[in-house]
């Protein structure tokens, strides 16, 4: 890898990382999934969501452990290769690579699904999937063009998805009704399996803390920075998303749960199309802003393990200009594609928040792990309270998954399947040097 190609490109700064990690979190899932959970667990979904922040939070407070480690594009790659072996973070860090193309997709998906809510002629399956191709090649080309034009557009993306967000909290708590929060439990009561199902769909609304990390080349100290970012984006985001599903519970009740776009339709109770058509515009300045987001993660993961030779080195070509990684860009948006074509923006969802997990659940382990091996290596963040919430971040995730269906957990973790033939090249590529330089290190001692 050629250093000097990499300090060409520009370097985000604290506050760019939070608004792209904000950017990276509050996209489709916020707008379009709130009626889903309703729809299964009613009122208990505030708890829903009450649960996935302390989920996501105790996950997200572990990635800002590890990623004080690192200075590398990796994230939770980089965090299990060192300290669960090669062969793990080989699974992990490929399974996250096509996550996050799964991500891309997922929301570029989230994205022609909104619109064909304002342009009805575009709402048919095929036009969400024309549209979405189409989002995820502009995207991918504005990627090559270089890291500083992508900050600039994300940072306006992400401001201008706050305002309608700040409105509709601030204007909407005024017009709640405290009977639509009553009963707080459903007559029929709520499963745990209908509760987990809920966590788990609304759990994709939290996922995209952990891809900031990924790209800390990109960052100005990362050690420093990585860290308190990726804390205060999910204490701004946490706070956003209570009151969001609150205000909205609070204004449409029971209906939430047959609204197709739950924020549009209670904005709208309130003031009329012009509300609607504000939270629609918010709508799509999020959902592009997430999708500007992925395909700026997407590669850089693909990129750091192409560099171990983990992956076709090709993957690791930078323009020489920009230094940005062309080849990565180029295949993660030819994946995103290829699932913009396979499915609904609710199937995508829930099967992309499982897929998470492959990278969760080693990530909180290896916290466990650094904190032996390497007890005395300075960190600029430490989570408080020993290994607890590690702890507490294993045991809520693998009960969530244990409660979701056979057919979400084969299809979220069949991605490990998917990837593990491809180790074995690089396997017999690793074993190669290894016999190399054994021949160069037995040709100096006889000389």
């Amino acid at each position: 890898m050629d250093e000097k190609v990499k300090s060409k490109a520009a370097k985000l700064g604290f506050w760019s990382i939070v608004l792209l990690g904000i950017n990276s979190i509050i996209g489709s899932g916020i707008f379009l999934l709130p009626n889903k959970a309703y729809a299964m667990v009613g009122t208990v979904s505030i708890g829903v969501i009450i649960f996935d922040v302390i989920l996501a939070g105790s996950i997200a407070l572990c990635y800002a452990e590890a990623s004080g480690l690192f200075t590398r594009n990796g994230g939770p790659y980089l965090y299990t290769k060192y300290s669960l072996g090669d062969f793990a973070g080989y699974e992990v860090g490929t399974a996250k690579w096509l996550v996050m193309c799964i991500v891309w997709g997922t929301i570029a998906v989230g994205f022609a699904t909104a619109l064909g809510t304002v342009i009805p002629v575009l709402s048919d399956p095929l036009s969400i999937s024309v549209v979405a191709t189409v989002v995820i090649i502009g995207m991918a080309i504005l990627n090559i063009v270089g890291v500083g034009e992508t900050t600039i557009l994300d940072n306006i993306s992400t401001l201008s998805k706050m305002v309608p967000l700040v409105l509709f909290v601030v204007i909407g708590i005024f017009f709640i009704k405290g009977a639509n929060f009553s009963p707080l439990v459903p007559p029929e009561g709520v499963s745990g399996e209908s509760f987990a199902n809920a966590a788990v769909l609304m759990f994709f609304a939290f996922t995209g803390f952990e891809a900031i990390s990924i790209s800390a080349e990109d960052m100005e100290n990362p050690k420093r920075n990585l860290p308190w970012a990726t804390i205060t984006t999910m204490i701004i985001v946490s706070i956003f998303y209570l009151l969001i599903i609150g205000v909205c519970i609070g204004i449409t009740g029971s209906s939430l749960a047959n609204d197709v776009a739950p924020l549009q339709d209670a904005f709208g109770n309130i003031l009329g199309p012009v509300g609607m058509y504000f939270i629609v515009a918010g709508t799509l300045v999020s959902t592009f802003g997430a999708t500007l987001a992925a395909s700026f993660y997407s590669p850089r993961v693909c990129t750091s393990i192409a560099e171990d030779h983990m992956l076709p080195h090709v993957l690791a070509k930078r323009t020489k200009k920009q230094g940005t990684p062309w080849v990565a860009i180029c295949c993660s948006a030819l994946v995103a594609i290829a699932v913009t074509w396979s499915g609904s923006f609710t199937e995508l969802a829930a099967i992309s928040a499982i897929s998470r997990f492959t990278e969760y659940l080693p990530t909180c382990l290896c916290i466990m792990i650094f904190r032996k091996k390497w007890p005395n290596k300075e960190r600029s963040f430490k989570i408080p309270l020993g290994w607890t919430i590690p702890i507490v971040a294993i045991i809520a995730s693998l009960w969530i998954l244990s409660q979701s269906t056979l057919y979400d957990l084969a299809l979220g973790f069949g991605i490990l399947l998917v990837v593990f033939p491809f180790y074995f090249p690089y396997l017999i590529h690793k074993r190669h040097l290894a016999k190399q330089f054994d021949a160069i290190k037995e040709k100096e001692n006889k000389e």
